[in-house]
């Protein structure tokens, strides 16, 4: 039995348009994420690998779309191909498939190094941006997610006792959010 083609794409916001990174690629299943690299705990990343079986093959625009440092993208690399599932990574021209050589662990090991490295880099400028910003009381920082009416129905609501998962449930903010406005007073 012939193997299915199956595609994974991740966008890291919901803004960003997926629809670019297998355009033109026939496939029998598709799974999209749109969610952070940063790790691979991932709804639609185990969701594929829990659906690959021997003889697929998967098929990713780049290396970075499956992870976003080195142990990752190893550590998913060799989970499938010790399944007998193919990766192929389109941006690379690179196809893995458990019985590779030297050379391609080398090239998985390298291409997975530049897409940390770069990332790094990436993170890197934000934060001297940042910093060149604040100095020139251009950034402010992310806005409150609360109004000043709101804050002060929150610190009345806990005087009162109220459970505070409720209170941030009804106030749609994380409790951490909650705390992080009770410890400002």
């Amino acid at each position: 039995m012939k193997g299915k083609k199956i595609g994974y794409i991740r966008v890291s916001s919901l803004d960003q348009n997926f629809e670019r990174q297998l355009e033109g690629v026939k496939l029998d299943k598709c799974f999209i994420e749109k969610a952070s690299g940063k790790d691979t705990a991932r709804p639609q990343l185990e969701a594929m690998l829990n659906y690959a079986r021997d003889g697929d093959v998967i098929i990713i625009h780049s290396m970075d779309r499956l992870a976003r440092n080195l142990d990752d993208l190893r550590k998913l690399v060799k989970q499938l191909t010790s399944q007998k599932v193919k990766i192929k990574f389109i941006k690379e021209n690179l196809i893995f498939t458990g019985e590779d050589g030297a050379m391609s662990n080398l090239l998985l090991s390298v291409m997975g190094a530049f897409a940390e490295f770069e990332r790094s880099l990436i993170r890197e400028r934000q934060r001297e941006g940042i910093a060149i910003a604040k100095k020139k009381g251009l950034y402010k920082g992310r806005k409150p997610s609360l109004s000043k009416e709101q804050i002060e129905e929150l610190k009345i609501r806990v005087q009162n006792g109220d459970r505070k998962s409720d209170i941030a449930k009804d106030l749609k903010i994380s409790r951490e959010t909650l705390y992080q406005y009770l410890r400002k007073k």
